[in-house]
């Protein structure tokens, strides 16, 4: 891979995570990968964890991320960070955009 990578905004290239969740691989390093998420009103991500921090932005929508249990209320600009291995899931209020970055590498949004 170069020293550098770059990517044009498209509406190509999304894969159908779950049922309501697209997700769409946006560029990737050595140590970060950033990812577009769509969510449709009313859907839910189930609950899990993974071992790489995950930083995310919300676009447009809203939405309640769960972390640890824990609600929070999110709206466009609102932003957050979870650490590895921490059980967490999200529920659309409405359709929303999101962007997640995660570190390391998660191999299998590859």
């Amino acid at each position: 891979m170069a020293n550098y990578q770059t990517k044009k905004s498209s509406e190509d290239g999304y894969i159908k995570a779950i049922e309501g969740i697209d997700r769409q691989t946006l560029v990737y390093g050595d140590n970060t990968l950033m990812v577009k998420f769509k969510l449709t009103k009313g859907c839910a991500m189930p609950s899990h964890k993974h071992p790489q921090e995950q930083t995310g932005y919300l676009i447009s929508g809203h939405m309640i991320l769960i972390i640890n249990g824990e609600r929070h209320e999110m709206v466009p600009g609102d932003s957050w960070c979870i650490k590895g291995n921490v059980e967490h899931t999200a529920e659309a209020v409405e359709n929303s955009v999101v962007l997640d970055i995660f570190s390391p590498v998660r191999e299998d949004y590859i």
